[in-house]
């Protein structure tokens, strides 16, 4: 039997948290009310700052089945919602033709049955798995083309997908619906007003540090919170092409880490950039007297802080 939905926000909090996922209130606000109302999530944020990864917390969770369409340019109804497995029905009907056993019309039928039905992504999102109604967690919706997202709106406006040599399925129990974007382009507000909206942000500071002690508890405490100061730093230079999400976070402490650092210094920072920025002109303007500059800076502040709590 799945686990019962929460009742509370404190209780999708609490869920979170045992997935160690740390949420603010405003998304756990906004999540329960998905889940109670029964509306497709629409998360949108900056790529790294955790959007996918609460419909993969959310499926575990729940012990519900998680069903992910990862989208991408020219995604279409074949890839998305289900085909025909032409080279079996080719088979079948040459046997058919080999053995003179079967009427044409039968063999239509037969051809057009569900055995020969490849089923996608947004197709088994609608079955009953007898866990419940799975997550259904539709990956970078905005890179997808425009009449994709107009089936896709229909598709979650009844729950149903209408295949014409079959019939029309319908879910018996919608399933939780999780959409995000990147925002490389808008999304039409038609499907949006389907859904309930969040904008995940980067976390704070207090929040990152969380997520870190959590993700990653044998991370030194000191460096741990020199990394939160570099990061929260890098998110307030707008000259940056790609700030780091808190992806990038963990990654660059599980690298210091396997390093076996301590502490940042700039040559350490220079060595290890390319954990943290994904473009070239981001690394070459942060190397060097930047790095060094934000890393004395950021070694005061913490020192004051420490006097201060002392």
């Amino acid at each position: 039997m799945p686990t019962l939905l929460p009742n509370s926000i404190d209780e999708v909090q609490e869920l979170l948290k045992k997935a160690d996922y740390v949420a603010d209130r405003s998304l756990a606000t906004v999540l329960y009310l998905s889940l109670k109302m029964g509306r497709p999530l629409f998360l949108e944020g900056e790529a790294g700052v955790g959007k996918t990864e609460i419909a993969k917390v959310l499926a575990d969770q729940l012990d519900r089945p998680l069903i992910r369409l990862q989208c991408y340019e020219g995604l279409d109804v074949s890839s998305a919602v289900y085909e025909w497995n032409y080279a079996r029905q080719m088979i079948e009907i040459r046997l058919a033709e080999a053995t003179d056993s079967a009427e044409k019309e039968q063999l239509g039928n037969d051809i057009f049955s569900e055995k020969f039905l490849i089923k996608r992504p947004l197709l088994n999102a609608l079955e009953d798995t007898g866990r419940g109604a799975p997550v259904l967690l539709i990956d970078e919706l905005d890179r997808t083309d425009e009449p994709f997202e107009a089936y896709l709106l229909e598709v979650l406006s009844d729950f149903q997908i209408t295949i014409p040599e079959l019939g029309t399925i319908a879910a018996k129990e919608a399933p939780i619906v999780i959409i995000t974007s990147n925002r490389t382009r808008e999304i039409h507000d038609a499907l949006k007003r389907r859904c309930l909206y969040h904008w995940v942000d980067y976390p704070n500071a207090e929040r990152e540090k969380e997520i870190i002690g959590r993700k990653l508890p044998g991370a030194d405490k000191k460096l741990s919170a020199q990394i939160v100061a570099f990061v929260q730093k890098l998110r307030e230079d707008p000259a940056l092409f790609k700030l780091p999400g808190i992806a990038e976070s963990l990654d660059w402490t599980n690298a210091l880490t396997e390093l076996n650092v301590i502490s940042l210094d700039p040559d350490v920072i220079n060595d290890t950039l390319g954990v943290l920025l994904k473009y070239q002109d981001d690394i070459a303007k942060i190397q060097g007297s930047e790095a060094a500059d934000i890393i004395a800076q950021i070694n005061s502040e913490l020192e004051q802080s420490n006097d201060n709590s002392g």
